[in-house]
């Protein structure tokens, strides 16, 4: 592997633990509408997708009305629950003082994103952060990849790693010609990822970090 000019990350299991805040706002909403509650690892498995690419099958015509109770909630808890997962802080400032460009692409929505990352004091250390409604589509489409990018100087391709814990980063990676990168403990399972492999797979921030390093 080569060393690359820009490294865009997923957000939430990837760089921030907001399960705690994600997993009250989504049972309040489904109460909300009277549909069963969902368990913690049912939660961390299917919130993979961007609120308008899932809610339509699960509200149906009133998913937009179910968005605004699930942010009402999720606006009130988010800050006080949010953490940086282990080596997150330390690893994005050795980047940003090694030249890398970094970006951020979730499917959480933006100013969320943003508020998180100002809170946290990562602001300055990204050249944008993109979540979703900021772009036309949102991830694992291209869209939200190239408005990362804008104005970086790189263009998306095997330049950029694409680091995420979750399949909808490795196809947005696939999608746009980025470098694949799993972050995450566990390691591939056989066939879990035939579709859209990683390139490289490390356990955590610390470990993506000495990788680079050693690029």
């Amino acid at each position: 592997m080569t060393r690359p000019r820009a490294i865009i990350f997923d957000w939430d299991n990837t760089l921030i633990d907001s399960w705690a805040a994600i997993f009250d706002a989504q049972n309040h909403t489904l109460e909300a509408f009277g549909l069963p509650t969902w368990t913690m690892g049912e939660i961390r498995s299917r919130v993979r997708g961007s609120m308008r690419d899932t809610y339509p099958q699960l509200f149906g015509d009133r998913w937009r009305e179910a968005g605004e109770v699930f942010y009402r909630r999720f606006a009130e808890k988010h800050l006080e629950t949010l953490t940086p997962l282990a080596g997150s802080s330390e690893m994005l400032v050795e980047l940003n003082a090694a030249g890398f460009y970094l970006a951020v692409v979730s499917n959480k929505r933006g100013d969320y994103l943003r508020q998180e990352a100002e809170q946290l004091g990562w602001s300055p250390l990204f050249g944008r952060i993109v979540g979703a409604f900021d772009a036309m589509r949102d991830k694992p489409a291209a869209e939200p990849v190239k408005l990362a990018l804008d104005g970086s100087g790189v263009a998306s391709g095997d330049e950029v790693w694409f680091a995420g814990d979750a399949d909808i980063d490795l196809e947005c990676a696939a999608n746009t010609g980025c470098v694949p990168v799993l972050v995450r403990p566990e390691a591939p399972k056989r066939g879990e990822f035939d579709d859209f492999p990683p390139a490289l797979h490390v356990t955590d921030c610390n470990a993506l970090s000495k990788v680079l390093a050693s690029l």
